[in-house]
C-alpha cells in the first residue's frame, strides 16, 4: 500500500519541477514509510511513497516497462492486486517477461497487453496513475468499490492528483477554497461519489477511470452493480457466499510482511478472524494474530445503551480463544482520548474536519499501537451493507422514508445535522440557513436513488430493499472505507477489506432480501455461511457499534477546549457558531450530542487553522 501524486502539464517542461513534485509526495510520507521515488519527464511528473508489503526488494516505483531501452509506459500504483498470479502467468504465456515478484509490474504490463479493458481483469483494491510518453497520456483507475482513494484537479493545461487532498494543495497554484455546499458536504455523513469538498478539486468515482489527454480529461465507468435475477436456492446461495469468502480470505492472506486481524467480536470481525486462521493453518503459517480495541475499565463498567447493548471484549476472547488466536488487546486511556494532538493527527490525515470524534482517535490509536508488531490487517468492513446487518434495515420507518435510511433512524443524530441539531447544534443559524443542509441531504439522496439499478417486475419491499442496499453500497460504505483509510495509512498500516470482493458484492446485492433475512435475523445468510467457525456465543451476537468510551473525562475535556475556543476571538471557527448555544451547553450537562457537536466545532477550528481554508459562502 502505498501514496500516490502527480503533475501533467502539456504546456510547460516539468523536467524543472522537482522541487514541487517533491514536495506533494512528501505529504503522503504516512502512507509510505519505507521508500520514495519521482519521475519527471517533459510533460509529466509522478511521485510515490511506498508501503514495501510484496516483493520488497523489486517493487520500487515509479515503475517503467521498457522495451529496446524505449520506455513504454510508467506507473505510480497505490494498492493491492490479489489476483496477481493469476495474471501474470496469462501475461507470460503471451510473451511478457517480469523482472519482479510485484503486482506492480503485473499491472503495467496487463495495460499493455489489453488497454484500458484491463480494469476489468483486476481483484483488488487500488488507485493508480498510468503515463503513456509515447501518447502523452495519462490514466486514472480507482478499484471498483472505492476502497482506495484518489482525488484529480484539473488545471488549464493538464491535471494534478493524489491519493490525499493534502498532496494536491502541496502545489503552489491550488488555494484551499471551499463554497457553501462544500461545507455542507464536509459537516454532514452524506459522502457523495466524485465530490472533493475543495473548490475545483474532484474525488475519482469508484469503479471509474479519468483519461487526460492534450484535448481535455474524460471520465468514464467501468464497473457499477447491475440488477440480475438470482439464480440459486437458500442451500445453494449460502454454499457459493462461503466459496465467494474462503477464496476471498486465502487471496488477501498473501504478504511478504507480517499480517492480522481486526477482531471486534462482532460476526464481521470474528468471520474474517476465523477464516484467515483456517486459511494460514491449511498453508502451515499459523496462528493468525489478531488485535482488539479496548478502554481502561470500560469492560468492567459497561453501561448498556440503545446502540451498544454490550462490551466487545468477553466476545473477541472467545472467538480468539475457539481459533486459538495469537491475540493482543490494545487498551487505551481516557488521557490519550483527550490529547489534542491525537485528534488534530487524525484531522490531518482525514483532511476534513467531519469525523466520529474519539471514535476516528481511538482507531487511530489503535492502529498506531498494532504497526508496532504488523504491516497488514484484515478488516469487516461492508458486511453490514452487503448482508443487511443495520438496525434501520430493519425499521419499516427507516425503511420507507424519504431520505437515506441512517439519517432516519432514531438515536443515530451523530449522522447528520439536518434540522439543526446533532452535530449542527452549535453552528450559527444563519450559516445553516445558508448550507440548506436538509435541501442538500435532500438532493443527494434522489441523486442516488436515481443511479438504482431496477430488475424489472420487483416491487414492494423487495424493491425498496434493493433501493437501500444500494444506497449503503454507494454512500454508506464509502465514508466507512474513506475513514478506515486514511486513518490506518496515516500509520502506514495497510487495511485489507475481503468483503468488498466486487464477486461477493454482485452475488448478495441480487440475492432476494427475504433470503438475506430467511431466519428473521440481520446477516442470516453470512451467519449461515460460516457458523461451522464461529463459537455459537459469537454467531449469535446482536450488533453494536464500534466502541465508543464511557468515561466522563472525556467530555470534561472537550468542554475546556470548547471554552478555549469560545474566549479566542481570533478563532477562525467563531463567525460559524452560534456563541449563546455554545455558552449554553458549557453549562449542561454533556450527552451525546454536545459530544457530537462539540467534536465538530474543535474539527472545524483546527482545519481551518491548520489547511488556511477560505470558505467561500
Amino acid at each position: 500500500m502505498c501514496g500516490i501524486t502527480g503533475w501533467i502539464a502539456y504546456d510547460q517542461d516539468l523536467t524543472t519541477a522537482r522541487g514541487t513534485l517533491d514536495a506533494m509526495t512528501a505529504t503522503m510520507a504516512c502512507r509510505g514509510p519505507d521508500a520514495a521515488g519521482t519521475w519527471l519527464d517533459t510533460h509529466a511528473a509522478l511521485g510515490h511513497r511506498r508501503l514495501a508489503v510484496i516483493d520488497i526488494e523489486g517493487g520500487k516505483q515509479p515503475m517503467s516497462a521498457e522495451h529496446d531501452g524505449r520506455t513504454l509506459l510508467v506507473t505510480t500504483y497505490s494498492g493491492e492486486v490479489y489476483n496477481h498470479r493469476e495474471l501474470r502467468t496469462e501475461l507470460e504465456g503471451r510473451g511478457h517477461a517480469f523482472r519482479t515478484r510485484s503486482d506492480t509490474e503485473v499491472v503495467l504490463r496487463a495495460y499493455l497487453e489489453w488497454g484500458e479493458a484491463f480494469t476489468e481483469r483486476l481483484n483488488g483494491m487500488y488507485a493508480l496513475a498510468l503515463w503513456d510518453p509515447r501518447t502523452e497520456e495519462l490514466l486514472l483507475v480507482r478499484d471498483r468499490m472505492g476502497i482506495k482513494p484518489l482525488y484529480y484537479y484539473p488545471t488549464p493545461d493538464g491535471v494534478l492528483f493524489g491519493s490525499e487532498p493534502k498532496a494536491i494543495l502541496a502545489h503552489p497554484a491550488v488555494r484551499p477554497a471551499v463554497d457553501a455546499e462544500g461545507l455542507a458536504e464536509a459537516v454532514t455523513v452524506t459522502k457523495t461519489p466524485g465530490h472533493a469538498v475543495f473548490k475545483g478539486m474532484y474525488e475519482l468515482r469508484p469503479g471509474h477511470t479519468a483519461r487526460v489527454r492534450r484535448a481535455g480529461l474524460t471520465v468514464r465507468r467501468y464497473w457499477a452493480l447491475e440488477a440480475h435475477e438470482h439464480p440459486d436456492d437458500l442451500d445453494t446461495t449460502v454454499r457459493r457466499v462461503r466459496e465467494i469468502l474462503d477464496d476471498t480470505v486465502t487471496r488477501q492472506l498473501i504478504a511478504d510482511v507480517p499480517l492480522c486481524t481486526l477482531l471486534s467480536g462482532g460476526l464481521d470481525s470474528s468471520v474474517i478472524t476465523a477464516l484467515a486462521a483456517k486459511g494460514l493453518a491449511d498453508a502451515g503459517r499459523g496462528p493468525v494474530r489478531s488485535f482488539s480495541v479496548d478502554f481502561t475499565g470500560h469492560t468492567e463498567h459497561f453501561t448498556p445503551d440503545a446502540m451498544r447493548p454490550t462490551p466487545d471484549g468477553p466476545y473477541a476472547h472467545a472467538l480468539a480463544a475457539h481459533v486459538a488466536a495469537d491475540h493482543r488487546d490494545i487498551v487505551l486511556d481516557t488521557a490519550d482520548l483527550m490529547d489534542r494532538a491525537h485528534r488534530d493527527a487524525v484531522l490531518t490525515a482525514r483532511d476534513l474536519p467531519t469525523g466520529l470524534g474519539e471514535g476516528d482517535t481511538s482507531l487511530l490509536l489503535l492502529f498506531k499501537a498494532i504497526r508496532e508488531e504488523s504491516t497488514v490487517a484484515l478488516s469487516g468492513e461492508s458486511a453490514d451493507e452487503i448482508f443487511g446487518g443495520y438496525r434501520w434495515f430493519h425499521n419499516p420507518g427507516a425503511v420507507h422514508a424519504d431520505t437515506f435510511p441512517w439519517l432516519a433512524e432514531g438515536g443515530i443524530d451523530h449522522f447528520t445535522g439536518s434540522d439543526g441539531g446533532g452535530r449542527a447544534a452549535l453552528l450559527d443559524s444563519g450559516l445553516l440557513s445558508k448550507l440548506d443542509l436538509p435541501g442538500y441531504q435532500g438532493a443527494r439522496y434522489r441523486e442516488a436513488l436515481a443511479e438504482v439499478p431496477r430488475l424489472p417486475g420487483e416491487s414492494g419491499l423487495e424493491r425498496r430493499m434493493r433501493e437501500i442496499s444500494h444506497l449503503h453500497l454507494t454512500r454508506f460504505v464509502q465514508y466507512l472505507l474513506d475513514r478506515k483509510d486514511r486513518v490506518s495509512m496515516a500509520t502506514g498500516l495497510e487495511v485489507r477489506v475481503p468483503f468488498c470482493d466486487h464477486r461477493l458484492v454482485e452475488y448478495v446485492f441480487n440475492t432476494p432480501w427475504a433470503m438475506k433475512t430467511f431466519d428473521g435475523r440481520e446477516k442470516s445468510l453470512l451467519r449461515a455461511a460460516t457458523r461451522d467457525v464461529l463459537p455459537g456465543l459469537v454467531a449469535d451476537r446482536v450488533k453494536s457499534p464500534y466502541p465508543s468510551t464511557q468515561d466522563p473525562r472525556y467530555a470534561d475535556a472537550l468542554r475546556a477546549e470548547l471554552a478555549r475556543v469560545l474566549a479566542d476571538k481570533d478563532a477562525p471557527v467563531r463567525p460559524l457558531l452560534d456563541t449563546t448555544a455554545v455558552a449554553r451547553s458549557l453549562d449542561d450537562d454533556a450527552g451525546n450530542t454536545f459530544r457530537m457537536a462539540t467534536e465538530l466545532v474543535l474539527g472545524l477550528d483546527t482545519w481551518l487553522r491548520r489547511y488556511g481554508v477560505a470558505l467561500e459562502l
